[in-house]
């Protein structure tokens, strides 16, 4: 009987709505959310959700990382995670990452309010900075045991606001982070729920999403130097600048991405500072950031080698200094193929056409699986975009997806002990 009850069970899809649309007020201005990590909407959403967890009557913490986490069930025992972050871009949508961390709360909240039991703990769980305001995903990061002070001190941001001030601004002890690792016994199984950031599953006719594999990446932040003088009385032939230097570099980028990479290599110009920026001056230095992405470790490495090589070439060439710094490397991951089964398997049950599909974006779930098997399952977004306030997903494909996760949570946190070793 109790077993029927569980899968019978649905979210309630106008409380997720309504909590949807009022999270999404936090921190927005002008249409866009502006929610990045460590900011006072930040905070404030990290707060909202703490209060969430408590009024649902399940105790709600904070760890050293700034992580926001509510369990159900035994505090002793391996838990199985559910979450996603808060934080978000500049003039971001209102739905990455918040959609996951409010799907595993209606999770826990639908659950605790059917007074139904699972073999195994399940917990909710927000992490930090996933969007890498500070060059990682300290969250997650801090939980999988792969942050170390090193890190933490050194770590800034784009504008070079260092982690260290930001966290103490807001009452937060940095060297806290490293508290919030987490025993890998303990985390049985981490799902999350997010949205595709891409067209294909509306395109497909979807609403469910399996991911069998997460893109890595890694983020730089380059400079290149020449020398600022008039715009006026310096003649083309005569000019280090750097601008032009960034320019050809731009257009080389799709010959590097199909001479080293993939059909899955993306590679993304996505800031530029130009110094001293007046209109009537050369610039005399350019910084700018460079994310590239694969699904394959070895491609990753030599599109490395690659835009490090073009870039070299360029400052000899132009006369120009060049230089870069790591900002963040994040390697590439598969999920659990049985956790993939299991929500194949799920998605059928509840009548939900599905496919399996590349994550081009990272998530949270990368740094858990180096702790943990992991599972990810996306709804689609409309028209492909996100990291936009164009950002937007049907509610319908919402509810599928936050249903889908809530069976297949209970699927997974009811596994005995010799299926869980299988994971």
């Amino acid at each position: 009987m109790m077993e029927k009850l569980q899968e019978d069970l649905r979210i309630n899809i106008d409380r997720l709505q309504k909590e949807l649309l009022e999270l999404g007020e936090i921190g927005e201005e002008d249409g866009g959310l502006y929610r990045m990590a460590f900011t006072e909407a930040d905070m404030e959403a990290r707060a909202w959700l703490q209060q969430r967890i408590a009024d649902a009557g399940i105790e709600a913490e904070m760890d050293g990382a700034a992580n926001v986490i509510g369990r159900l069930g035994e505090r002793e025992g391996p838990a199985v995670l559910i979450g996603s972050h808060l934080d978000g871009v500049p003039n971001g949508g209102k739905l990455d990452g918040a959609l996951g961390v409010l799907i595993g709360l209606e999770c826990l909240r639908r659950i605790k309010e059917e007074g139904l039991e699972t073999r195994l703990p399940i917990e909710l769980i927000a992490f930090s900075d996933e969007e890498g305001r500070f060059g990682g995903m300290l969250g997650s990061q801090a939980v999988s045991g792969q942050l170390d002070p090193e890190q933490i001190m050194q770590a800034r941001d784009l504008s070079g606001v260092s982690l260290k001030e930001a966290m103490r601004k807001r009452g937060l002890e940095p060297m806290a982070a490293l508290t919030a690792r987490r025993d890998p016994k303990n985390i049985a199984a981490y799902l999350e729920v997010h949205i595709e950031q891409g067209p294909v599953l509306e395109e497909e006719g979807l609403s469910i999403g399996v991911v069998e594999e997460i893109t890595g990446l890694f983020k730089w932040s380059v400079r290149l130097a020449g020398v600022a003088n008039h715009a006026g009385t310096t003649p083309m032939a005569m000019r280090r600048d750097p601008l032009m230097g960034l320019a050809e570099f731009a257009g080389e980028i799709p010959r590097i991405l199909e001479e080293h990479g993939s059909a899955e290599s993306r590679a993304t110009i996505g800031k530029i500072d130009l110094v001293p920026g007046a209109a009537n001056t050369i610039p005399g230095e350019i910084f700018f950031s460079l994310d590239v992405r694969d699904i394959d470790a070895d491609k990753l490495e030599e599109l490395h080698d690659g835009f490090r090589r073009v870039l070299s070439a360029i400052g000899r060439r132009r006369s120009l200094m060049f230089e870069f710094e790591v900002l963040s490397r994040v390697e590439p991951v598969p999920c659990s193929q049985k956790i993939v089964r299991t929500i194949e398997e799920t998605a059928q049950r509840l009548q939900l056409p599905s496919m399996r599909l590349p994550s081009g974006a990272a998530h949270d779930a990368q740094s858990m699986a180096k702790i943990a098997p992991i599972g990810m399952i996306f709804v689609p977004s409309k028209g492909g975009r996100s990291h936009t306030p164009a950002e937007w997903t049907a509610w319908k494909d919402i509810e599928n997806g936050a249903n889908l996760a809530l069976q297949t949570l209970l699927k997974i946190a009811n596994l005995n002990p010799t299926e869980l070793e299988n994971l």
